[in-house]
């Protein structure tokens, strides 16, 4: 009786371990579904991740990001520099999302070129260099 018990109990523990792995490995996070708190963190990750090697396009970031919280466009003739940001950090817990409190992304032509502080220095420059 007892042995027929313990067998349940391994068998319950066994499909709870792979229900819990499924969902680890194939769950996709949302980032729209988030509390602010785990959002802030989920792109705070997302981006410590960069590399200068990777090859990431705007779409991408959009599509595991969600939407950012700031966005800036420039054209020119046949060039786009779009910056976005997204939030990674509270400054001030007032409900409005700030410049200061969020990380940007430069692309360029819809490629990332930059993150970070400098991505604003770059966007602000323009087309000229």
């Amino acid at each position: 009786m007892i042995k027929k018990i313990l067998q349940y109990v391994f068998l319950g523990l066994a499909v709870y371990a792979g229900i819990v792995m499924l969902v680890i490995n194939f769950y996709k996070d949302d980032p729209s579904a988030m509390i602010w708190q785990d959002r802030e963190a989920f792109n705070k990750r997302f981006i410590e991740k960069l590399s200068v090697d990777s090859d990431i396009v705007l779409d991408e970031v959009l599509e595991t990001l969600g939407s950012p919280d700031l966005t800036y466009v420039k054209k020119s003739e046949d060039n786009v520099m779009q910056i976005v940001f997204y939030r990674t950090q509270l400054v001030k817990p007032d409900g409005i999302t700030t410049q200061d409190e969020c990380t940007g992304l430069l692309f360029e032509n819809g490629k990332l070129t930059l993150w970070g502080p400098s991505a604003m220095i770059a966007y602000q420059k323009g087309f000229d260099h």
